[in-house]
């Protein structure tokens, strides 16, 4: 049944895209069987098969070679330790060609094997408590938050690294702003108990600085309290587009007061808003059982301010019961040419994950946008593994492809890839973990395009992949 509803879809799709995408439609024209159809994605939308990595970490097409640049528990140059977990990451240009690579950790107070103070948090007497948002009063802190490392592209090594941000809670994904931070999510909503100082479930600021140190630890409240996954700053309207990690999650937006695209410009309030669609309150994106929405499928949409307190972490189920659309589990994201696309992780007929792109309104944010509204694609959703399973991070290639990490909740199923996916929505495998069934995460390129970069998460790597990629 997978297979056939893969058929149509991937039929209705050049359909719907002939027009824009030539290319598909003469593969459509040829009349393929559907195995034909995602063998010749596999390879020809691609860059071949994928060979067997004899060090068993990770398979790569002929041609791409990978570095190991950093393991949890290595030293780091503050005097911590590589936390483990490694999550969601961003590039910034650095200093004579080198490339700062800002990095998530998605760590709890309790996960102390994988603490960047020690197995013991032996070391938090050596750091500022002024630059710790949860000391846990001293005894169990919170274990997220970031760490900046130099890249040097030329040796292929990482000349520094340390702390940037500490004292949060699973810090999951993100995304960088075009100012030159990163703003760092919170999957967590812990409440202040005996062991937790704080309210969690926010969006930090991080500077992506060649400078060590750690950074301001300051909520960016009005960006609301709930699941955070990851966010999208448009570059040209400052509106910042963020997911929740949720199976019954909303995406939002925020609307900054302040647009003058400067560190910390977003910690001057602005106004959170909730996704609905048009003439269809509460409706369900998720195609659970039956398809309400088909690939390709372009839904106008409207927002509505919300309230971004939610003590309870009651804002999802608030904001449908006052119309907003739902979402199954919406986790990466990323600003690209044309769009931001996101990914729903469990989305789809099958609970293998959706593919989502939102083109914002050429009045977006302003009056007139009722009038010629943003649109909501559902733009892949193969309802097959065999194609594409549990989406999760996601980044956009120089070239125009999208690149996505596999996080695979299917037990049959726990071989993680990276994933590619054309302008035409083929799908194709770019690598495969050989070492583990960990999820692939944070995957992103170097400012000039030339390394990609991704974590082997329960693995605690970070690995720096080169190769003949393609050209914008």
């Amino acid at each position: 049944m997978a297979m056939e509803l893969s058929r149509r879809q991937v039929l209705g799709r050049g359909a719907a895209f002939s027009m824009a995408f030539a290319g598909l439609h003469a593969v459509l024209a040829a009349e393929r069987s559907v195995a034909g159809l995602l063998r010749h994605t596999g390879t020809d939308a691609g860059y071949g098969p994928l060979l067997l990595d004899p060090a068993r970490v990770l398979d790569l097409p002929e041609g791409f070679s990978y570095t190991v640049i950093s393991r949890a528990g290595d030293p780091m140059d503050d005097g911590l330790v590589t936390p483990g977990q490694p999550d969601g990451m961003a590039t910034f240009p650095g200093p004579n060609g080198k490339t700062l690579l800002v990095r998530n950790h998605e760590l709890e107070a309790s996960w102390l094997v994988k603490s960047p103070f020690g197995s013991a948090n032996e070391r938090l007497g050596a750091v500022d408590a002024t630059r710790i948002y949860d000391r846990g009063f001293g005894t169990l802190p919170s274990l997220g938050g970031t760490t900046t490392l130099v890249y040097d592209p030329a040796t292929r090594r990482v000349e520094r690294c340390w702390m940037s941000l500490a004292g949060t809670n699973r810090n999951c994904a993100g995304g960088p702003t075009p100012w030159g931070s990163w703003l760092s999510c919170e999957e967590d909503v812990s409440t202040p108990d005996a062991q937790t100082e704080k309210l969690h479930g926010y969006v930090f600021e991080v500077p992506a600085s060649a400078e060590m140190g750690l950074a301001d630890p300051h909520p960016i409240r009005e960006m609301g309290r709930f699941m955070h996954e990851a966010v999208a700053v448009d570059p040209a309207t400052g509106i910042v587009y963020l997911t929740e990690d949720r199976g019954d999650g909303l995406l939002y937006r925020f609307l900054p007061a302040d647009r003058s695209g400067r560190l910390g410009s977003l910690s001057k309030g602005g106004r959170l808003q909730a996704l609905a669609i048009k003439g269809a309150d509460g409706f369900d994106t998720r195609n659970r059982k039956q398809t309400a929405v088909a690939v390709g499928s372009r839904l106008p949409v409207r927002w509505f301010d919300v309230d971004p307190e939610a003590p309870k972490d009651e804002m999802r189920s608030r904001e449908h019961a006052n119309g907003a659309a739902l979402f199954a589990r919406g986790e990466g994201m990323w600003q690209a040419r044309d769009g931001v696309y996101f990914v729903c992780t469990e989305g789809g007929v099958a609970s293998t994950g959706q593919l989502w792109r939102y083109r914002p309104s050429a009045a977006e944010g302003k009056p007139g946008e009722e009038e010629a509204p943003g649109l909501l694609e559902l733009f892949v959703e193969p309802n097959d593994p065999d194609v594409l399973q549990s989406p999760d991070n996601l980044t956009a290639a120089p070239w125009g492809d999208l690149i996505l990490c596999e996080d695979s909740i299917f037990k049959d199923r726990k071989v993680q890839h990276l994933a590619g996916v054309t302008p035409e929505g083929r799908v194709y495998r770019l690598a495969r973990n050989a070492k583990s069934s960990s999820e692939f995460a944070g995957v992103t390129f170097s400012p000039d395009g030339s390394t990609l970069f991704v974590n082997l998460q329960g693995d605690g790597l970070t690995l720096a992949i080169n190769g003949p990629w393609r050209r914008a």
